[in-house]
């Protein structure tokens, strides 16, 4: 039996209007079964990262999945690799979760298949989320429609998930529904790549972070090795203590901006 592809960036540059977003981007050996976090600053450029891994924006360089440089797929194929999950969701759509996620489940698919109602329904009920199928996404709660929209994102069994700011503006029993979906989405075999501004959360469910700075990757590591007090002086620009719970994650207490 083959072992699982692994994904990899290398040398990932990415323009906007004639501006440099990103900048020679590494991010190498991201294995199924790991959930990996994206942090940085507010324009670090974390949404661009996960977009053109997504093949959403034009990006130069390579994104190797296996031995495949998948920058040269075609949609369909890739498609059938990448569930993404967009940083915000429709608010006004009349579609049920249910009729939502079969949009997303034959999205590049040709024709209709009998299973697909059922499918849909049991990745619905996989996610906790069971109770909501029949209800229009317009009149859901924000962390309804981020648990509804991960359902569209992962309903395809893709073995690579890009999740762009999953828990913004949630509440705290939201942000830990959606974060402890995509551990287990991990922990079956995906690659889950995750968009997050709370360092507390990375640490908590990532078993790597890949923190975000000047258009590069300036560190990537298990959180305990890479939140320190000078990464978040150097990259945030703050004078912090780090601290360690009594499960051995770390977590930052802020003091004041960093003395230039």
């Amino acid at each position: 039996m083959s072992e699982a592809p692994v994904l990899s960036v290398e040398q990932l540059h990415v323009h906007y209007r004639q501006r440099e977003v990103l900048s020679g981007v590494n991010l190498e050996n991201i294995r199924p079964g790991e959930l990996v976090a994206l942090v940085g600053p507010n324009a670090a450029g974390k949404s661009t990262l996960l977009k053109a891994i997504a093949g959403l924006v034009p990006a130069a360089g390579r994104i190797r999945y296996g031995d495949d440089d998948w920058s040269g797929w075609p949609l369909r194929k890739r498609v059938e690799h990448i569930g993404f999950m967009p940083q915000s969701v429709p608010e006004s759509s009349t579609l049920t979760v249910l009729e939502a996620t079969l949009v997303a489940l034959r999205c590049g698919q040709p024709g209709v298949h009998k299973n697909d109602e059922l499918d849909a329904l049991r990745m619905i009920e996989h996610l906790g989320i069971g109770d909501l199928a029949l209800r229009p996404l317009y009149e859901l709660s924000g962390g309804q429609r981020q648990l509804a929209a991960l359902a569209q994102a992962v309903v395809r069994g893709s073995p690579v998930l890009l999740l762009d700011e999953p828990v913004s503006a949630l509440d705290l029993a939201h942000q830990w529904q959606v974060m402890n979906v995509a551990r287990r989405l991990a922990d079956e075999g995906r690659i889950v790549m995750v968009v997050l501004h709370d360092l507390a959360l990375a640490a908590q469910w990532a078993n790597g972070i890949a923190i975000l700075h000047k258009r590069q990757i300036h560190s990537f590591g298990a959180p305990n090795e890479i939140i320190t007090n000078t990464t978040l002086r150097e990259v945030w620009g703050v004078q912090a203590r780090v601290r360690t719970c009594e499960q051995g994650r770390p977590f930052v207490l802020v003091d004041a901006l960093a003395t230039q």
